[in-house]
């Protein structure tokens, strides 16, 4: 089969499985089969695909059809400028966790250490050191899977952090200028109501905040006085409908200038303060 003969196959199969974005997807997963760039397929659409490509592309559509999200499939994700590896062990970086981190570039960072909790693929901390300088970074996670694919992509991107194995503060030792957290915050009664990319296939440990989505905040704020040092600031992504809530965590444990910040959809972000 040519190029073009197994794209069209690959739209109509995502198409027939009820997939929005059937085209650029077929397009994207046949490139990643075939190991082609964009031009390849524009400009030789008549090229004869080998039969390991087809197989692979195949395998790629019986995994998408299935609502595997296609940043697990092709294994990377953009985000703020970088392109970052991406695993079922991590959540899947977001353009609303940027907010967090344009917020903090925003309001400084330069030469400050960083705490990273639930760090995930490291993408907060790496797109805080990718864009200002001398920063001191530490990223946390509960899962040592996780913090493998967040030492890959530091070494992708030439970040040199700290990676720590710990549930939250539990092995942090030290204080920090800044804590920086997208921790879970999904309900636990409404992650079966996810759509099947995210609760199907994404950690439930990166998901799950408990009955209200609120338990990791509390952890959170309440010990985070102990690591921050003086006028250290906190900054945590939050569900569009837990502003108030978190923002009241912050200020009962004595955080002061406690701002919620929304994002380009003007929901709730991100809550941040200053000890």
């Amino acid at each position: 089969m040519t190029l073009r003969e197994l794209y069209l196959k690959g739209k109509r199969e995502l198409i027939a499985a009820g997939k929005d974005e059937a085209e650029p997807e077929a397009r994207l997963l046949l490139q990643y089969a075939c190991d082609i760039d964009k031009n390849t397929l524009f400009m030789q659409p008549d090229k004869l695909v080998t039969t390991e490509a087809m197989r692979r592309f195949d395998d790629c559509l019986q995994k998408r059809k299935a609502s595997m999200p296609l940043q697990y499939i092709l294994g990377t994700q953009g985000f703020m400028g970088m392109e970052l590896k991406v695993t079922p062990d991590v959540l899947i970086p977001r353009s609303d966790t940027e907010v967090l981190v344009e917020q903090l570039l925003s309001d400084g960072v330069k030469d400050m250490s960083v705490l990273d909790l639930c760090t995930g693929s490291g993408c907060i901390l790496l797109g805080l050191m990718k864009n200002e300088s001398g920063i001191k970074g530490t990223g946390a996670d509960i899962s040592e899977k996780a913090l493998n694919v967040a030492r890959e992509n530091a070494k992708i991107q030439g970040v040199s952090a700290e990676w720590v194995v710990s549930d939250l503060y539990g092995q942090i030792t030290g204080s920090f200028d800044v804590i920086t957290s997208n921790p879970p915050y999904i309900r636990t009664s409404e992650i079966e109501l996810l759509m099947p990319e995210v609760g199907k296939y994404e950690p439930r440990t990166a998901l799950d905040g408990g009955a209200d989505g609120l338990d990791y905040y509390r952890r959170i704020v309440k010990d985070a006085p102990k690591y921050l040092n003086p006028e250290g600031r906190i900054y945590l992504e939050i569900g569009s409908e837990q502003g108030a809530a978190v923002k009241g965590m912050l200020e009962d444990n004595g955080f002061k200038e406690v701002r919620i910040i929304r994002d380009y959809a003007r929901l709730d972000r991100v809550v941040t303060g200053k000890v």
